[in-house]
């Protein structure tokens, strides 16, 4: 009740911001505004709202899928990032310097271009100047972002919080009106449960309704075995014997709460607002809260439990943490499509790329 008393008294604001939002986006329509095609094919990895669909790691499942064949690159705002302009990440950076999620990905792939720039209409000119044999450039949340038309569009929303039933900000978490899907090439519902039925899948696909060029996926995350943060050779498998502390500054937590819950005896929870920069402090709340939980363990184990994302900002604390052994362990993970579609997917953007002109 609370929750709608808000939604109704936020709505007239809602309304202006899609007024301006709406207006934005048929200056682009009509030619008022223009927006950039390059020769190079681009792909943009996007959403409606704020956050929490998985678009890093859809993007770095286009990233596997294609750097073996040709010579891709990623580009990104860097979000949260302490610098300013156009830079080509390396992984000898740290978070505040290249954005969290850039350096994941340089890190998890050496070899791929990956650079951060707030206008991706002057980057990617700039990443050609560096590697002029890019043969692709995947945008990472750029589906706002209408200085550039992308060669392909996609758009994912979250399983349990689809675009179809939300709201305009502030008074829920639409970036821009729903309609906006139909510049989608391809929408993608992530997060699913792994028991994804079939009924299921009808059921969304009856709410979103497709247009005839648009083709609809199903992902789920497929997450691996944990491995420590300071070694990434050593690993540890999860078990009821286990309790787990998770450490977690990322949107929307609810999907991996629940996957950690069925792995493990009990999971605390540390969690902190996305992009989040872990202040000493913190790093001793942390500290508290471990040998707490170990001295009532009993016989169970105690093992801290972060994310990938989340790994690359508690690197500015490492000599702390390693002084006080603290067992941090990072959980990978990978996107996965539901119903065998996983190799259409990838047929479809590798026709998508051979077609090109």
């Amino acid at each position: 009740m609370q929750e709608l008393v808000i939604k109704i008294i936020l709505a007239p604001f809602s309304l202006l911001y899609g007024s301006l939002v709406g207006l934005r986006n048929a200056a682009y329509r009509l030619g008022f505004l223009k927006s950039v095609q390059f020769d190079v094919p681009t792909i943009s990895v996007g959403n409606l709202s704020t956050g929490g669909t998985g678009k890093t790691p859809h993007t770095e499942y286009l990233v596997r899928l294609l750097k073996d064949y040709i010579n891709v690159g990623t580009l990104s705002r860097g979000y949260g990032r302490k610098t300013e302009g156009f830079l080509i990440v390396q992984t000898h950076l740290t978070a505040q310097q290249a954005g969290d999620e850039p350096l994941q990905l340089k890190r998890k792939n050496p070899d791929v271009m990956v650079a951060v720039g707030e206008s991706r209409a002057f980057a990617i000119p700039r990443m050609l100047m560096q590697q002029p044999d890019l043969q692709t450039i995947i945008l990472d949340d750029a589906f706002q972002h209408r200085a550039i038309t992308p060669a392909l569009n996609i758009l994912l929303s979250d399983h349990n919080h689809l675009f179809t039933d939300d709201y305009l900000l502030p008074s829920g978490r639409l970036r821009e009106w729903r309609a906006a899907y139909r510049r989608a090439d391809i929408v993608i519902v992530t997060k699913c449960p792994t028991n994804f039925s079939v009924g299921e899948k009808e059921k969304i696909s009856a709410k979103i309704k497709p247009y005839l060029h648009q083709k609809l996926y199903f992902s789920y995350f497929d997450y691996g075995t944990p491995y420590y943060l300071f070694a990434p050779q050593h690993t540890f498998s999860l078990g009821e014997e286990v309790e787990i502390l998770l450490l977690s500054g990322i949107a929307k937590t609810d999907y991996l709460k629940k996957y950690l819950q069925k792995q493990a005896k009990t999971v605390h929870t540390l969690e902190y607002a996305d992009h989040h920069f872990f202040e000493q402090q913190e790093m001793e709340d942390l500290k508290t809260n471990f040998e707490r939980l170990k001295n009532e363990a009993k016989e169970k184990t105690v093992v801290i439990v972060t994310t990938e994302k989340d790994a690359t900002r508690l690197e500015a604390h490492r000599d702390f943490l390693l002084q006080h052994r603290l067992p941090i362990f990072v959980l990978p993970i990978q996107v996965a499509f539901h119903f065998g579609e996983g190799a259409i997917f990838d047929q479809q953007i590798k026709d998508f790329l051979v077609q090109f002109r």
